[in-house]
């Protein structure tokens, strides 16, 4: 199952590096990712295959969000089916 993380908040370093690792923990694949800097607002989209994930997609998405509190992020991820259907005009 394939999934889309969205990540925002005020740039910091370790942003990329934590997110991936604890991705990584969880073995999700990290399919691509985009990242960018709206003056100091970090914005990054990851596409991720969660086919291996060795957690519920609940509790990742609970991991996350709590990573993101952490860092003072917003942290989501969502099902790319539910993402792209938000999405289409």
């Amino acid at each position: 199952m394939r999934a889309i993380v969205t990540v925002i908040g005020s740039d910091k370093v370790g942003i990329i590096a934590s997110i991936c690792s604890l991705l990584s923990k969880y073995n999700v694949n990290i399919l691509d990712i985009s990242q960018t800097l709206l003056q100091e607002c970090f914005t990054m989209v990851m596409l991720v295959d969660c086919s291996a994930c060795t957690i519920s997609f609940a509790d990742l998405a609970l991991a996350l969000k709590a990573q993101g509190e952490e860092m003072v992020l917003s942290v989501r991820i969502q099902r790319e089916e539910i993402f792209d259907a938000m999405h289409r005009i």
